[in-house]
């Protein structure tokens, strides 16, 4: 690796997990792009979709475990909710990451495409009153969530991604769940997926772990700063910042898809 590639990946890595440690995301979001577009206009190696996949596994293992860490204070994490969509989408990330050594490249991108539009229609679904509910008196369907875990597994395991993208979304339009709460949550519940993914990835050899271990150092450098960044700024603000992400994402992957 020479010292432009290192710069590169490194930056890649900090940008998307200090965006992922704000808004309660693994950051492949943001990093799955940027790794397959970003190195070949430096002149750098283009890396593979596989490749990809399995460097945002292993990466957004790291970032989420910042995350979780700058959450931990303030009753923001609710402990039932990761129990549930945890188990749940740990065992379809297992799958997912699995089943994709079997998929073509342009497969791997079609399921990213077609998670990143759903997530991004419901980011712009109105959400009103979420976050007037006290943390401690949050309710939720227990086995809905579950449900929606396993599904959103099973695809985040496809892509390496974890699923936070789309956990967001189902968080705050389908369960209720406030915004703040949502982020520290998922983050956790993010981090037991990219168990699941991380396994698959480097059982079936997707791991290229040079690039890897980079932006590993990034993600632990990056994500604890985002995650205190995401406490102060106004909640309205944290859920319009990732519903453009989103949607800008979506459109990229498709007008290449297409």
């Amino acid at each position: 690796m020479d010292f432009t590639f290192l710069i590169v990946i490194f930056l890649i890595g900090f940008i998307g997990s200090y965006i992922s440690g704000m808004v309660g995301i693994g950051g492949s979001i943001i990093k799955y792009p940027m790794l397959l577009y970003i190195p070949p206009l430096f002149g750098l190696a283009a890396f593979s979709a596989h490749e990809v996949s399995g460097i945002s596994a292993v990466q957004v293992f790291f970032a989420t475990i910042g995350g979780v860490w700058a959450y931990r204070k303030g009753g923001y994490l609710n402990k039932t909710l990761i129990i549930y969509m945890g188990s749940a989408i740990l065992a379809g990330s297992l799958i997912g990451s699995y089943g994709s050594r079997f998929m073509t490249e342009g497969g791997i991108n079609l399921v990213y495409g077609v998670l990143a539009l759903i997530a991004a229609i419901m980011m712009f679904v109105p959400k009103k009153g979420l976050d007037d509910i006290p943390l401690d008196q949050v309710k939720f369907n227990k086995w809905l969530a579950a449900f929606f875990a396993l599904i959103v597994g099973i695809g985040a395991g496809i892509v390496g991604a974890a699923g936070a993208f789309l956990l967001v979304p189902i968080m705050l339009v389908v369960l209720k769940i406030p915004t703040r709460m949502t982020i520290a949550t998922s983050l956790a519940i993010t981090f037991i997926s990219s168990i699941g993914s991380t396994a698959g990835k480097l059982a079936t050899g997707q791991v290229d772990y040079a690039p890897a271990a980079v932006m590993i150092i990034a993600s632990l450098i990056a994500s604890p700063l985002g995650a205190a960044s995401g406490k102060k700024v106004n909640t309205k603000i944290l859920q319009i910042i990732l519903a453009v992400l989103i949607l800008a994402t979506s459109i990229k992957i498709w007008m290449d898809i297409l």
